[in-house]
């Protein structure tokens, strides 16, 4: 059992000697479906890099939203660097899915970046100059800093998307959630994510990602989940990615096709997104 400090941490603090995430006999859901994830226990260490993958209503938001505090968890336990996740909320970025953010809202780059400073700066209070410097900082982390004037709502998807990252690190977490970031962008945006997410790997950034895409999920993460309610498989790609796990999650709806060098894995998912 980890150890549960009394208090969040009041600045950035020593991480290097504990996970950045422990998760503990897990189980969260809604009034609807308490049970939307069971038993759930895995451990995540500092800078590593872990997409989650499962079929619609495997659970992956549900996960991200009971660790970043946006639903409760009746059993089990969470931390974030040794402290308990109900006190440490501040040391986890959540971005959603792209679906549940409004992009019409006129507001800027700049503003949306300093939505996630809110916390640091208090209630009814103005940003001040660090505040401006920590935003200037994580935009050009994702190089989207020559963008801070432009209206959230004129940037391409993949644009969005790196906004929002840069929001959320805007709170100086090192453990990031990123809920289906590459969900309906282009080639080219998916290739500004992949470097954005390079660029936060050598920065000590610990991601963890649900993507629908099991292609990249093999080949661009250092570990792999695969999770239908409960977790089915937990580690390295190659132990993750077998017919039996995948069969265990998907059913039969599986198909893998060779183009040269690449291989082409379909899913035949049905239901509602999660």
């Amino acid at each position: 059992m980890f150890t549960r400090p009394n208090s969040a941490p009041t600045a950035n603090v020593n991480v290097e000697r504990c996970p950045a995430v422990i998760v503990q006999r897990l189980g969260a859901g809604y009034p609807s479906d308490r049970d939307a994830i069971h038993d759930i226990n895995f451990v995540v260490h500092p800078g590593e890099r872990v997409s989650i993958i499962g079929p619609n209503g495997a659970g992956k938001s549900t996960l991200f939203k009971a660790i970043a505090g946006l639903v409760a968890h009746h059993t089990g336990e969470i931390s974030i660097h040794g402290y308990d996740c109900r006190s440490s909320h501040s040391m986890v970025g959540y971005v959603p899915q792209y679906e549940d953010i409004d992009w019409h809202f006129p507001v800027t780059v700049n503003d949306v970046v300093m939505m996630g400073r809110v916390r640091k700066i208090g209630m009814f209070r103005w940003p001040v100059r660090r505040d401006y410097q920590e935003v200037e900082r994580r935009l050009e982390q994702v190089g989207m800093a020559q963008f801070r004037q432009r209206q959230i709502g004129e940037l391409s998807g993949g644009q969005k998307r790196r906004v929002f990252i840069a929001r959320a690190l805007a709170q100086e977490t090192d453990v990031l959630l990123l809920d289906e970031p590459f969900s309906g962008v282009d080639a080219s945006a998916e290739q500004e994510i992949l470097a954005t997410l390079d660029v936060l790997r050598a920065a000590g950034v610990t991601v963890l990602l649900a993507t629908h895409d099991l292609g990249m999920a093999t080949s661009q993460f250092d570990k792999l989940m695969l999770l239908k309610r409960t977790i089915i498989a937990y580690g390295q790609p190659e132990e993750v990615f077998t017919p039996q796990n995948l069969r265990a999650a998907y059913g039969g709806r599986i198909g893998v096709f060779h183009q040269g060098d690449e291989v082409i894995i379909l899913a035949d998912e049905h239901g509602h997104g999660d």
